[in-house]
């Protein structure tokens, strides 16, 4: 495990670039007996996969997994991993950033690098999708996240009904993945201002967006899944196996 750094001790100016692993949730829909990143899935666990994934990424400097402040399990299941852990979780996974982000300002990053936010159970990610969404943004004025442009037909449903509302169109639609990367700065106080304001944040980049930014759509990969239903679970396997 890299040791706390302090920020006047480096060689040069160049930021440094953090993952931060969002892993304190409980996973309601996935139909398992306890949180959804610990299953068991082709050889691992689906935490173990992701991990695996970001360890890969040579340019990251140090990858932060936040936990729930009861998490008992992390270290039993990933005895291996040499990042760092952090247990002030949150209820909402924007707290749980949150947190996330001082953590890494208290272990020695700055204000002016950057954070990558991945998701737990986007185990299917590539390290060649990280690279690509680094090389996309290192040099951007506000920073980005992998997605991509929606495909399908998309039909509103009537509220609480499985009856169709209406269509949406679809052109220049995307679908949010992850990593999303912004300045640890930028996207603390993005996270702040939505708390105060009462802005509901579902992913970082709508917080950035809260603040009148336009983050980046980096084109990623349709495998990069999150996996969410029981069924999930089956695929992630299929392709995890034949890779």
């Amino acid at each position: 495990m890299t040791p706390p750094s302090n920020p006047t001790d480096r060689a040069s100016d160049e930021p440094r670039l953090y993952a931060l692993v969002p892993c304190a949730g409980v996973g309601e829909r996935a139909g398992t007996s306890g949180p959804k990143q610990y299953e068991p899935l082709a050889g691992s666990t689906v935490v173990g996969h992701t991990l695996g994934a970001l360890a890969q990424v040579s340019r990251l400097h140090q990858v932060l997994v936040m936990l729930s402040p009861t998490d008992e399990r992390f270290e039993v299941l990933l005895p291996a991993f040499a990042g760092w852990v952090d247990r002030r979780g949150g209820a909402t996974r924007a707290a749980t950033v949150a947190a996330g982000l001082e953590a890494l300002l208290e272990r020695g990053a700055c204000a002016s690098d950057w954070v990558l936010v991945h998701d737990a159970a986007r185990c299917l990610i590539r390290h060649e999708a990280v690279d690509a969404l680094i090389d996309a943004c290192l040099d951007d004025a506000v920073g980005g996240l992998l997605a991509l442009p929606v495909a399908d037909t998309l039909k509103r449903a009537e509220p609480l009904t499985d009856r169709v509302r209406g269509t949406v169109e679809r052109a220049q639609m995307w679908q949010a993945q992850t990593p999303q990367m912004f300045r640890i700065g930028m996207l603390q106080g993005a996270l702040a201002s939505a708390a105060a304001h009462g802005v509901t944040v579902t992913d970082e980049a709508s917080a950035i967006e809260a603040l009148g930014h336009s983050p980046r759509l980096v084109r990623g990969e349709m495998e990069n899944l999150k996996v969410t239903f029981p069924s999930d679970f089956a695929l992630a396997a299929r392709l995890l196996g034949s890779r």
